[in-house]
């Protein structure tokens, strides 16, 4: 593992409780570029693969920045229930996680559900994309009610790896996903996230790490 690395988590089936026999370890990582590399005219990369197997990573500043943008990915990848690294620095970032959500979650992750409902075709669904489809919008309204996405959904394992494995109607998905919209609206002007994000305690971190990193 390397050095840079402040976080890993295991993402995917496996966080959210979904995992069969034959299902992959993904995962998400945060590491930080020494604050040397910035000062060259060739920036550091932003985010690459690895350094473990089936990890995606972030250097750190990247990865505030989606999640202050309320990424679906990036806010779960804080919430993950499976971390298997994490430093002082990474378990500062968690702590830090109430501060990048705001209302600004409901837009995205209806946004993103919404664009994979789109490349779904009625005639021959990708099952998988659809179950993910009805994941993110359940992890959504959780996060609007609560103000925490919602990684794991065994409790709705059942139902959820019924439309994986297209065991449901395409009418039977429309109506949970309607349903799911349809809670989404209700919650928001109810919701227990603020207008916007923390940028300032974000960025009083990042500053925090570039010091750090000297």
């Amino acid at each position: 593992m390397k050095d840079d690395l402040i976080l890993s988590v295991i993402v995917g089936s496996r966080a959210y409780g979904l995992d069969t026999p034959g299902s992959d370890t993904d995962r998400r990582g945060v590491f930080v570029v020494p604050t040397e590399a910035f000062w060259r005219l060739d920036k550091p990369p932003t985010h690459r693969d690895g350094p473990l197997p089936e990890q995606f990573s972030w250097e750190v500043e990247r990865f505030c920045s989606l999640a202050l943008d309320a990424n679906p990915t990036v806010l779960e990848t804080l919430w993950s229930p499976l971390v298997e690294h994490v430093t002082p620095t990474g378990a500062r970032l968690l702590g830090l996680r109430g501060a990048f959500v705001s209302q600004l979650a409901h837009r995205t992750f209806a946004r993103y559900a919404d664009a994979q409902f789109r490349r779904l075709d009625p005639a021959a669904p990708k099952w998988k994309q659809a179950m993910h489809m009805i994941r993110l919008l359940l992890s959504g309204v959780h996060l609007v009610e609560h103000g925490s996405p919602l990684v794991d959904v065994s409790e709705r394992r059942e139902r959820l790896l019924a439309v994986r494995q297209g065991l449901v109607s395409w009418e039977e998905l429309q109506e949970w996903r309607a349903e799911l919209m349809a809670a989404f609206e209700r919650a928001l002007p109810h919701s227990v996230l603020p207008a916007a994000p923390d940028r300032g305690a974000v960025e009083e971190f990042l500053i925090d790490v570039r010091r750090a990193n000297l």
